[in-house]
């Protein structure tokens, strides 16, 4: 158990990414049974304590890597770079955020038509699809684009949990 291998290390991954999600989940299944903190329940306080440890990391990573904008930030974490909380953005940007909130505003307002509020969630999630790939391209040509990038995929997913939620509230979930 090395606690300073890296997520990808932990599942025997490639940095990338790309991530190949069914090995991922494999693997995680994997390392679960090694270390779940059951089999080391005869063991000393020492040995369940870093079966706890352990699977604690291995949980955390296979969150991380399992999901999208999570591993974009971490794999800059990767590269040293960590995210600002006030970022400086480009103004286009910003302006582009305030016109899709206030289209989805719109949609509720609207006594929220499904149908726009769908046509709206396949944009975002187009709209996610292409911050990936630049992000993907990004990664290892210019590590300040790929930071930007990953500020414009956190508002585009926020966008997506807010009609998500705006779903849910019109199909009174």
């Amino acid at each position: 158990m090395d606690f300073n291998r890296n997520y990808f290390e932990i599942f025997g991954l490639p940095v990338d990414y790309a991530v190949a999600e069914e090995l991922l989940a494999d693997r995680f299944l994997e390392l679960q049974k090694q270390v779940h903190p059951d089999r080391f329940a005869a063991g000393t306080d020492q040995e369940k304590r870093l079966a706890m440890q352990w699977a604690t990391l291995v949980n955390t990573a296979n969150e991380t890597l399992r999901a999208p904008l999570p591993r974009a930030i971490y794999m800059l974490e990767l590269r040293g770079v960590a995210l600002k909380h006030n970022p400086a953005l480009p103004p286009s940007f910003l302006m582009d955020q305030i016109d899709l909130r206030e289209q989805l505003e719109e949609i509720e307002e609207d006594e929220g038509d499904l149908e726009e509020l769908d046509s709206f969630r396949k944009k975002m999630l187009l709209a996610i699809n292409v911050v990936q790939a630049k992000f993907k391209e990004a990664l290892d040509e210019d590590i300040d684009k790929a930071e930007r990038l990953v500020y414009e995929l956190q508002f585009l997913s926020k966008l997506m949990v807010s009609a998500s939620r705006l779903e849910e509230k019109l199909l009174d979930y």
